[in-house]
């Protein structure tokens, strides 16, 4: 198997993709109306940030699951010369296993804590001994390898 990848690294990739992606998510919501919140005289809603959410959770899954489990890579992977592979053999993860690894880190991204679910995530990987996981890498039995 190639050698691990370097963690900064991974985070770039990741940082790359979320850029890509949220920029879809952003164009999708506004022409679906969705605004995070809708104020007025009387009170505040936020209806239109679940939908939002909904775009987000959805498109970053597919994204994600489709790219791994067809190359083990994303586009910012790819950029970085970075693949997912699975840990026992370090072939490209099934479809199953790239669904597994992105609802882990996309749906408590998507609904509840963006930011901290991130961070831990895939902070993970700075201190994972000795495969340098994420929690999502974990989840799924996937590493990160260089591939250049």
């Amino acid at each position: 198997m190639p050698p691990l990848a370097d963690s900064g690294k991974r985070v770039l990739a990741r940082i790359i993709d979320m850029i890509l992606v949220g920029i879809v998510v952003v164009l999708l919501s506004w022409a679906f109306g969705f605004s995070p919140y809708s104020l007025n005289a009387d009170r505040m809603t936020s209806a239109g940030a679940f939908g939002r959410e909904v775009i987000a959770a959805v498109l970053y899954i597919a994204y994600d699951t489709f790219l791994i489990s067809k190359s083990g890579q994303t586009l910012g992977k790819k950029l970085l010369n970075l693949r997912v592979a699975n840990l026992d053999n370090g072939a490209t993860p099934s479809m199953q296993t790239s669904l597994i690894r992105a609802a882990v880190l996309w749906i408590p991204f998507a609904f509840c804590c963006a930011c901290i679910w991130t961070a831990i995530a895939g902070g993970w990987s700075f201190f994972d001994k000795p495969y340098k996981q994420g929690l999502h890498d974990k989840a799924a039995k996937t590493v990160v390898v260089s591939t250049g």
